[in-house]
């Protein structure tokens, strides 16, 4: 077993097997998996929003969706990954606090998962697994030796996507 590297909130970060990414308190936000399985080279994002043009300081790309997945793709190609064989994981996107008067259906987390779903398309990367939405926060570890991604949230079964 490798290192487990953290990744803080607006944040990515890449590595190879046998170390692992973790990142914690995914509520809204959404933890971006990226994965090469010929190369076992992973990469996760902890972004924060869906839309880096709708906000006029955004040196911070890892905190959008838009700029995050975008670097992160980037970083894991200049490190050898295939850009063929990538595939994609995301997990988080809930609906941690009901707001009074707002529309229902448009909540952060929903566009995080929305704004993700369409970056990773753009881009060709095949999304093969989500846990996303719900009420609850979500802590994930992705396992560069075999692809894992676990999810854990507080009184509920570790599930592995």
């Amino acid at each position: 077993m490798g290192q487990m590297i953290k990744v803080g909130m607006a944040d990515l970060k890449i590595c190879k097997a046998p170390d692992a990414l973790t990142t914690i308190g995914l509520g809204s936000c959404i933890g971006i998996a990226l994965y090469d399985p010929s190369t076992k080279i992973s990469g996760l994002a902890h972004i924060m929003l869906p839309d880096s043009t709708q906000i006029r300081n955004n040196s911070n790309i890892a905190k959008f969706a838009d700029t995050g997945i975008q670097k992160l793709y980037d970083d894991m190609l200049e490190a050898g990954a295939n850009k063929s064989k990538l595939v994609a994981k995301i997990a988080g996107g809930a609906k941690m606090f009901e707001m009074s008067g707002s529309t229902p259906g448009i909540n952060v987390g929903e566009r995080n998962a929305e704004a993700s779903r369409a970056k990773l398309k753009e881009l060709g990367i095949r999304l093969i697994a989500e846990d996303c939405g719900l009420n609850y926060g979500r802590t994930v570890e992705l396992y560069s030796e075999t692809g894992e991604y676990y999810i854990k949230a507080v009184g509920k079964e570790v599930k592995i996507i």
